[in-house]
């Protein structure tokens, strides 16, 4: 059984201190650790069985049935899993440490993972992104991922930090059930070559219209940062490329906007 800690009442605990340092990336890549709020997120990272190292709770706010039964889920462990520290807190504490008004109560600590390029063997359906900048664009693209059911996300020549916490808000869970692997576009382009996949590039001066064209399996999606897209060599890499047609005044769409159009056409 893995009891609960002494409540936390002080906002310059240590423990509270690391933790919200968390905020920032460079602590996340020293520590190798991530923040993961509300009652969802905390659920899905749980369900996903990911490491969950500190639960941060305010007791008097589990309102519900849920919240409740997932801090027993925790103080008694499946056999073998890793324990996870059980700390409450004061409501005070818990809001400083929530970057959300009104939060849930829950806030967890929770190991990161590294994915490489093996662990996509033999998936069907992936995308990946070069250099994007907006977190909330690719936490967006694994939520509309996992809606269409595609198998897991590249990140290529760096760009955001996959775990910002707007990136795992965005993702409403979908981060801790689908594989990212971060790694060079070179990379990615010999890899992608021993498994026949079919690489389909965007750019606003494609040939095929994304209506038109027929996917082969397997296959990913590439698309290009929000400001500058792919650039010509990143288009010469890839099999094919689509555009979406821009009728208005506007040059371009939402990069997660974008993705998901393009996610939905090829999945039909």
């Amino acid at each position: 059984m893995n009891l609960p800690q002494p409540q936390i009442t002080s906002l310059s605990n240590p423990s509270i201190k690391q933790a919200r340092a968390l905020r920032q990336r460079k602590a996340r890549a020293e520590m190798g650790r991530f923040l993961v709020e509300g009652l969802h997120h905390v659920g899905q990272a749980v369900e996903a069985g990911w490491e969950v190292e500190t639960l941060f709770y305010a007791p008097e706010s589990l309102t519900s049935h849920f919240a409740r039964e997932l801090v027993e889920r925790l103080q008694h462990p499946d056999p073998g899993a890793v324990s996870t520290r059980l700390q409450p807190v004061s409501a005070s504490v818990m809001e400083s440490l929530a970057e959300k008004d009104n939060p849930q109560g829950l806030l967890a600590v929770v190991a990161q993972r590294s994915q490489a390029l093996t662990s996509m063997q033999e998936l069907t359906k992936l995308v990946a992104l070069v250099s994007p900048q907006d977190p909330g664009n690719v936490g967006t693209i694994l939520r509309t991922m996992d809606a269409i059911d595609a198998d897991g996300l590249f990140l290529l020549d760096g760009g955001v930090d996959l775990y910002h916490p707007s990136l795992v808000r965005a993702s409403m869970g979908a981060l801790f059930w689908k594989p990212v692997v971060q790694t060079s576009f070179d990379e990615f382009v010999s890899w992608s070559r021993t498994q026949s996949m079919q690489l389909i590039g965007t750019s606003a001066h494609a040939d095929v219209d994304y209506h038109t064209l027929v996917p082969r399996k397997p296959w990913t999606l590439v698309l290009g940062s929000e400001q500058k897209g792919l650039s010509r060599e990143q288009v010469a890499a890839c099999d094919v490329t689509v555009s979406l047609p821009m009728r208005g005044r506007v040059s371009s769409l939402n990069l997660a906007v974008a993705a998901g159009i393009l996610l939905y056409a090829l999945n039909a």
